[in-house]
């Protein structure tokens, strides 16, 4: 478990931390239940083992696995809070019909982040979220029919503001 971990951990500090329980579980684990549970690994077909010259082994991460990983990322996403500096990211796009099912994914994933959906491909949100959007639309591979941009103002900004608890006046 501290593999993954390690390996979805982009905080230095954290590897550190990971590294060092990651001693005590080697203690924890028998050397028969290691060998079955990286067969186990191999079937799955979420890794492959390339052999090195200097005799050494390295355990490849295949496209399943980086696939499975990417997953497990994107179902935990969440954008984090800060304080607002006063302008909206928006995400805008046009999908074909043909990716109907990339489309619906990715309004629905922008929706459980917690953006607001002012028209039926336009969605808003008062925080930084970049990398987060950079992360879903590549891993729905949608980059060329999805736009980002960072508003200054909006005529709608009040009751925008009320929705995401940035303000306390009163719309309906």
């Amino acid at each position: 478990m501290s593999g993954l971990a390690l390996s979805l951990s982009y905080n230095p500090r954290r590897h550190w931390r990971i590294i060092k329980e990651t001693k005590k579980e080697w203690q924890r684990i028998g050397e028969d239940e290691l060998r079955k549970e990286i067969n186990n690994l191999y079937r799955s077909r979420v890794v492959k083992a390339k052999d090195n010259s200097d005799g050494t082994c390295t355990i490849i991460l295949t496209e399943r696995g980086r696939l499975k990983s990417l997953t497990y990322k994107l179902s935990e996403m969440s954008i984090q809070k800060k304080e607002w500096d006063g302008k909206w990211r928006v995400v805008i796009f046009d999908i074909p019909e043909k990716i109907r099912e990339g489309r619906d994914a990715i309004r629905q994933k922008l929706k459980n982040l917690g953006f607001v959906e002012l028209q039926k491909s336009v969605f808003v949100y008062p925080y930084e979220c970049k990398n987060e959007i950079d992360f879903v639309i590549e891993f729905f591979g949608l980059r060329k029919y999805v736009r980002y941009g960072v508003m200054e103002s909006i005529d709608n900004a009040p009751h925008l503001e009320y929705l995401f608890h940035l303000s306390s006046k009163q719309f309906s």
